[in-house]
């Protein structure tokens, strides 16, 4: 079996220190293959973000690691100092934000900043990295890049900004990509677009992509394996043909339910509170979770008959 790019191991991350601190992320145990496309997915708040800036080292002062591994090319990166991240973001891991508004610099021609990207890890002379450059936004499908290069971000549509942050994320061939909710601010023919892009970088390039999202619909059009996370511990993962055909977890299948769909009407389950703590060693779902009973008091580890592993009771 081919040898994972990006392994974490039981990975848990807390913020603040002292009694004030929190753990937000609990024990999360993934990885992915060069390329292979796999999915995060669950709620605002599950902790899908957080774990990609945990493997990214872009936590800030507050957050840290507290337990666990992150590797990449199976080296151990959970402690590498800043200065030698520098150099291993971007050219052995990138990362595609939300908002490429707010990612890109507005003082900066696009040019500018892509030519900036490639010469922050390989510098092959500003000639050279001008033509990297163009020839990048062309690969990412932007027509005339000679003259978009020349472009400030405001004067470029949504999805062409998009595209600028993955030719920058590209630019010096990472061998995992993380995209972190790429399409949320784009229209649904932009999104398919980009979409497929990153499939075809993926599958050309033998990119490793961590895809983050709540459009689950992109999620079964786009991924191989799926894991679905809840108050930041994963509850059920496998292919995501497996999951979408007979989830096992409550929280899946409420999450597939609540999916429009043309001529059904979306029925809300009874669930209980969201802002209910479970009791210390419970289900973290229990409080919302209509399938509730005495067992959920415990909490359930992830088990499963091959790939296909969930966290409840009732699937063991």
């Amino acid at each position: 079996m081919i040898a994972p790019v990006l392994a974490l191991d039981d990975l848990s991350v807390a913020f603040g220190h002292g009694p004030a601190a929190r753990e937000v992320v609990h024990g999360v145990t993934l990885d992915v293959r060069p390329g292979e496309k796999l999915a995060i997915v669950g709620e605002s708040g599950s902790g899908k973000s957080v774990t990609a800036l945990a493997v990214m080292h872009l936590l800030g002062r507050s957050g840290r690691i507290t337990r666990g591994r992150v590797r990449i090319d199976g080296n151990d990166v959970t402690a590498v100092p800043e200065r030698a991240w520098r150099d291993l973001r971007g050219r052995r891991v990138a990362m595609v934000f939300q908002d490429p508004m707010t990612a890109l610099n507005p003082a900066f021609t696009v040019g500018r900043q892509l030519v900036d990207a490639i010469r922050s890890h390989d510098d092959p002379g500003a000639r050279a990295a001008g033509k990297r450059a163009e020839q990048l936004l062309g690969d990412v499908g932007i027509g005339d890049p000679r003259r978009r290069l020349g472009l400030y971000p405001h004067e470029l549509s949504g999805g062409m900004r998009q595209r600028v942050l993955i030719a920058m994320a590209i630019a010096c061939r990472p061998r995992l990509l993380i995209a972190d909710e790429p399409t949320t601010a784009l229209d649904v023919t932009v999104q398919a677009q980009v979409v497929a892009l990153l499939r075809d970088l993926s599958a050309t390039m033998g990119i490793a992509l961590l895809f983050i999202s709540h459009n689950l619909d992109l999620v079964a059009e786009f991924c191989d394996r799926i894991a679905v996370m809840y108050r930041g511990r994963i509850v059920e993962t496998g292919s995501t043909e497996a999951v979408f055909a007979s989830a096992r977890h409550p929280y899946t299948r409420l999450l597939l339910a609540a999916v429009p769909r043309p001529g059904r009407a979306v029925q809300a389950p009874a669930l209980g509170h969201l802002s209910a703590e479970p009791d210390a060693g419970a289900c973290d779902f229990l409080p919302r979770c209509p399938l509730a009973e005495a067992r959920c008091s415990e909490r359930p580890a992830l088990r499963g008959k091959g790939t296909h592993m969930s966290a409840c009771w009732r699937s063991a």
